[in-house]
């Protein structure tokens, strides 16, 4: 559960701390005084995308941070591993900054994550509950996702075992498709193929040629100045009078009196060696000489041959290795479009197992919907009995059934929608044809009751689910959320007295204006603080001794159901 969230310079708030325990908390406060505010920075916590416009004016950033304890689930578990991530003492903390220039970063217990990770890591922490979620009603789609995760994990497992095999099945069509290609394309692959193959074969490339007919070319090319350069360098040292004939010399010179100094006895010998390297340079040029034969013809093949590898080099890779490898690739290809009537009939027949075995697996996953579909409607209708719409019908509709040869579709072979009658005499309608602003709220809070038992969250957020709602239906749905709090902690922003009567903690948001700035103020109040906030719900701008008592009296009921509710949770 969220232990404590700091926000700073972002949007009308300056900056606040707010601490949260266990139960039930009340966001209440005048419209525009900032609780939805808390809510988008709730969200951002969560990994929402940050905007800009979220730094309050004339700040350099915003920065959000909340502290958790947690405990870590097997699939949270997974993800800290893979993140390097650890628990501090059982405390999660994130923290967000938003920078004006509309940068932000994300940081999990002091180490930098990125925002998918975050959102991956929210969504075990928080569930928010607001007008978004109306729209989720109306998403036919969503309704089926709601059926399996009610399902459990019989129903999970055999739709992931189905999702598999979908996939599978899927790659299999893709590659049939290809095979089927229009004749003539297939014809035309073959042959570009097969010349592509050929060109390559018949060049019969060797590694490392191209470099080595690079050296020959420009020795050829450069015939006449190497064996003028070289000649000459040649003669200058060997002959008489030359190099080799003066180093003779010294040595001759230094050899007369090298006995009479061991100093000069070691410049002999240095000198000689020198001589020795010289009289072996001077033969390896002479036989360098002799190499040196202006050949045209063969330089013309060479060039010709470079170039031609160059072409290659263009064609299929940037060297000799590249192209080597694209041979392999080609050949395969060409095998396989070759014997595609081969490969076509291996397809086609593992095609035909894995729809024989989706077909079964979604037949198998058709009826555990149904089964959970008939318990989620009984639990709805009782819910809806507890929030004042006890003459409702809800039922799940499986459009299957009308269609029996609906194709495989990577959820299985069921549409489902949420029909429902809310008043006795009314045929059954879709949810967004027939229910009004109350009845989606109340609606709303009722899968959310049901789904508390399946969600991975310890803390829901409910952003004004009571729109709508007032009397008999205002104060259902108080005892309702208050009821969830009992396993949960909640945290609601409301409009309605009946509902923040129930709070367990119950603070007051306020709007603070001056000649240059606007800022948003949290207080949590006591008892003498909840009594003035409810008689301002109740009576608006003025609030009179009757009103306050009323708003006491309103306080002491709720303790007297919530003890109620209390001792039904305990037995």
């Amino acid at each position: 559960m969220i232990r404590q969230l700091s926000i700073r310079h972002f949007a009308i708030i300056e900056e606040l701390h707010i601490d949260f325990s266990h139960g039930f908390h009340a966001l209440t406060g005048e419209t525009g005084a900032g609780k939805s505010i808390l809510i988008d920075a709730l969200g951002l916590v969560m990994g929402g995308r940050a905007s800009a416009d979220f730094v309050r004016h004339g700040k350099e950033k915003a920065e959000i941070e909340a502290v958790f304890d947690c405990e870590l689930s097997e699939q949270l578990s997974a993800l800290f591993e893979e993140q390097g991530l650890e628990l501090e003492e059982g405390s999660l903390w994130i923290r967000r900054e938003l920078l004006a220039n509309g940068k932000s970063s994300c940081r999990v217990n002091g180490r930098l994550v990125t925002l998918g990770t975050l959102k991956q890591i929210g969504s075990h922490l928080i569930e928010i509950h607001g007008q978004h979620e109306y729209q989720k009603l109306n998403q036919i789609d969503m309704h089926l996702e709601w059926i399996d995760q009610y399902g459990g994990n019989e129903l999970l497992t055999t739709r992931a075992e189905y999702q598999e095999n979908y996939d599978k099945f899927i790659q299999i069509e893709r590659k049939l498709a290809r095979l089927n290609q229009d004749e003539r394309e297939w014809v035309q692959r073959i042959d570009l193929l097969e010349y592509q193959l050929q060109e390559i074969r018949d060049t019969q490339l060797i590694l490392g040629e191209d470099e080595e007919l690079e050296i020959e070319c420009r020795k050829l090319a450069n015939t006449e100045k190497l064996m003028a350069h070289v000649s000459r360098s040649y003669r200058s040292l060997y002959g008489e009078h030359q190099g080799l004939d003066f180093l003779q010399q010294a040595l001759s010179e230094l050899a007369n009196v090298a006995d009479l100094d061991p100093k000069l006895q070691v410049l002999h010998e240095q000198l000689l060696s020198v001589a020795d390297q010289l009289d072996e340079i001077i033969r390896d040029m002479s036989n360098y000489q002799d190499t040196l034969d202006f050949d045209p013809k063969r330089l013309a093949e060479a060039q010709e041959r470079a170039h031609h590898i160059g072409q290659l080099k263009r064609k299929y890779g940037e060297t000799i290795p590249d192209i080597f490898e694209y041979e392999e690739l080609i050949s395969a290809e060409l095998s396989q479009l070759l014997d595609r009537d081969v490969h076509r009939d291996d397809l086609e027949k593992n095609q035909d197992l894995y729809k024989e075995r989706l077909f079964v697996l979604a037949s198998q996953i058709t009826q555990l919907r149904k089964k959970a579909a008939r318990k989620l409607e009984v639990e709805m209708e009782r819910e809806l009995a507890d929030l004042y719409m006890g003459e409702t019908l809800f039922r799940v509709h499986f459009h299957a059934e009308e269609n029996a040869q609906r194709r495989l579709t990577r959820t299985g072979q069921d549409g489902v929608e949420f029909l429902i009658a809310p008043n006795l005499g009314e045929p059954l309608r879709p949810l967004a044809k027939i229910a009004s602003g109350g009845e989606m709220s109340r609606i709303m809070l009722a899968l959310t009751c049901i789904f508390a038992d399946v969600t991975q969250v310890d803390t829901l957020i409910f952003d004004e689910v009571d729109t709508g709602v007032s009397g008999r239906a205002a104060q259902a749905i108080a005892e309702k959320i208050a009821y969830i709090a009992g396993r949960f902690q909640v945290l609601c922003v409301t409009h309605l007295p009946q509902v923040a009567c129930m709070a367990d903690h119950h603070y007051g948001i306020s709007k603070q204006s001056t000649v240059t700035s606007t800022r948003a103020k949290i207080d949590r109040l006591d008892h003498s603080g909840r009594v003035l906030e409810l008689a301002r719900m109740l009576s608006g701008v003025e609030v009179t001794d009757k009103t306050k008592d009323h708003a006491t009296e309103m306080i002491r009921l709720a303790n007297v159901v919530k003890e109620k509710r209390w001792s039904m949770l305990v037995d």
